[in-house]
């Protein structure tokens, strides 16, 4: 699955980091690496949504990130 958006900290629970996509839906990120986590960042990312996840942070679905790139 490919998704684009900005990458937003929030700060939820000790800290979240999500997707606003360009689909209009939030995406909790996971996995991928520190240089993804910088607020404001537009990227391609893709992976897949975890269905069998739950959050404290109840941003929107897990998202695991295989592979991104800047846009």
């Amino acid at each position: 699955m490919k998704l684009t958006g900005r990458v937003v900290f929030r700060d939820i629970e000790g800290g979240v980091w999500v997707l606003e996509a360009d689909d209009g839906h939030t995406y909790q990120l996971a996995g991928g690496d520190r240089k993804i986590k910088k607020d404001g960042q537009r990227v391609e990312v893709h992976g897949d949504v975890a269905r069998d996840v739950m959050t404290f942070a109840m941003t929107g679905p897990v998202f695991n990130v295989a592979s991104y790139r800047f846009i």
